[in-house]
């Protein structure tokens, strides 16, 4: 996604935006005319049309277009900028900013990258800094429930603690996001964890990866498609 392509999405792009997750396509992809779009904006359909080109050029939706309309549905990245949307509209009508997600999914194996990558140095002091532990070396990877990856998208309206690239002298490694979060099997719980998001990774949005100063499959005595609960906490 180029800057200039989320510099084009502004309040009216958020509306129609608002409009086509309105309409039924947070969950899946529905037909949208731009006459119809364009009496409720109370807008030209050639203004409409240019909404939506702006909302897929910043990779806010996916579009389908047929003879008689199009078929669009919300990203991540739409749904994650409606999240940032109702959390403004909470702190003005509310007080106080969105505080946790609750997320469910079930334990499976990973490809084992977590242990490299959390043990490079580069990561390593960070983490020790900013998150005042040195991580177990590895990441519980839990496979979301199909609720739950609808609601993953909240989390970005929740502060998380960034963790910098930075590079040796044969690589660049990238920066990365740190949610704070509990993990619990239905009965115990284990804390501090957090929920890792690289900026470039392998993982698609249907997983977390979750680091710990202890290995969470031993704290909690979890194999594979165990389910759990995950709560991510806003970092005050």
């Amino acid at each position: 996604m180029s800057e200039s392509a989320v510099s084009t999405v502004g309040h009216d792009e958020l509306a129609a935006l608002k409009f086509v997750a309105l309409e039924g396509g947070r969950s899946e992809p529905v037909k949208i005319s731009c006459s119809g779009l364009a009496e409720r904006l109370n807008a030209s359909s050639q203004t409409a049309s240019r909404r939506l080109q702006r909302l897929e050029q910043a990779g806010h939706i996916e579009r389908d277009v047929v003879a008689d309309g199009q078929w669009v549905s919300l990203t991540e990245s739409g749904e994650a900028a409606l999240h940032r949307e109702y959390s403004h509209y909470r702190r003005i009508f509310e007080g106080s900013d969105p505080s946790s997600v609750e997320l469910e999914g079930t334990v499976t194996s990973g490809m084992g990258e977590g242990r490299h990558y959390i043990s490079l140095s580069g990561y390593k002091e960070q983490f020790k800094e900013r998150l005042g532990y040195e991580p177990f070396p590895g990441t519980l990877n839990v496979d979301l429930s199909e609720e739950s990856i609808r609601s993953r998208s909240a989390m970005s309206s929740l502060s998380g603690i960034p963790i910098d690239g930075w590079e040796d002298d044969e690589r660049t490694f990238g920066p990365a996001t740190c949610y704070a979060a509990t993990v619990s099997d239905g009965g115990d719980v284990a804390e501090p964890t957090h929920i890792i998001v690289p900026e470039r990774t392998h993982h698609d949005e249907t997983q977390l990866e979750i680091i710990a100063p202890v290995r969470l499959r031993d704290e909690l005595d979890l194999a594979d498609d165990d389910a759990v609960t995950v709560r991510v906490e806003a970092v005050e």
